[in-house]
């Protein structure tokens, strides 16, 4: 069994099932008493989110590049970074160390091609849903059609996932405004919707959807799992 490195911390509510996710498919996989090979590097979520806001992503791909090289030194032979919005600094992080960053896009768009989906919504933090490092490589390296809310509704996501999950706080009024965005994108055409921020699985089920609903941090610490299996 490989031993995975886990860079997390933003925040630290969504890193929690990463690790449990990933402990009960390998005990799955292999039974008995066995749970997962795992070296943890959490940075404090505050100084990120205040370098993301003000744009500095340099900065904040120095600081994760620093601590990618600690989980390589403690013995990690891979790299997850639990977190969709820092993989907008994946090259930086991916430059300072030996050992395969395995991509949360790649893992996820992995999982909508296998459901035969090719149109999907995507939520997640503003930077997640505007920029072009997460939507360009679902749709330009595996040919996904990619559709995002409106600009209203971004907003609205983005609060909600700054200001309530990733502090623990869960509100009824917010699952419902969720339910209304991921409708919305349905009837635009998106077959399916990709949770594209490792919190909002923490706030809305599938039964809160009428098109399939992909959870990132799931899906990306499930083939985690199985790559240390392989």
């Amino acid at each position: 069994m490989k031993t995975i490195g886990l860079l997390g911390g933003m925040s630290w509510e969504s890193t929690v099932p990463y690790y449990q996710i990933i402990n009960r498919t390998i005990n799955d996989r292999l039974g008995g008493l066995h749970s997962a090979k795992i070296v943890l590097h959490s940075v404090d979520f505050h100084e990120i989110e205040q370098l993301q806001h003000a744009g500095e992503w340099d900065k904040t791909g120095s600081i994760l590049a620093q601590a990618a090289r600690s989980l390589e030194t403690a013995g990690a032979d891979c790299l997850v970074l639990c977190t969709n919005t820092m993989h907008r600094v994946a090259d930086a992080i991916q430059g300072a160390i030996e050992i395969p960053l395995l991509h949360i896009a790649d893992a996820v768009a992995s999982s909508v091609r296998e459901s035969d989906i090719h149109g999907v919504g995507l939520l997640g933090t503003r930077f997640t849903m505007e920029q072009a490092f997460y939507r360009d490589r679902l749709s330009d390296m595996h040919g996904l059609r990619v559709l995002v809310p409106d600009k209203q509704q971004r907003e609205t996501i983005h609060r909600v996932i700054y200001h309530e999950l990733c502090a623990g706080l869960i509100k009824n009024e917010s699952r419902i405004e969720f339910a209304e965005i991921i409708r919305d994108l349905a009837d635009r055409g998106a077959e399916g919707t990709i949770l594209g921020c490792t919190e909002i699985s923490l706030l809305v089920k599938q039964e809160d959807s009428p098109v399939p609903l992909f959870d990132t941090a799931e899906i990306h610490a499930r083939r985690a799992a199985l790559w240390a299996l392989s």
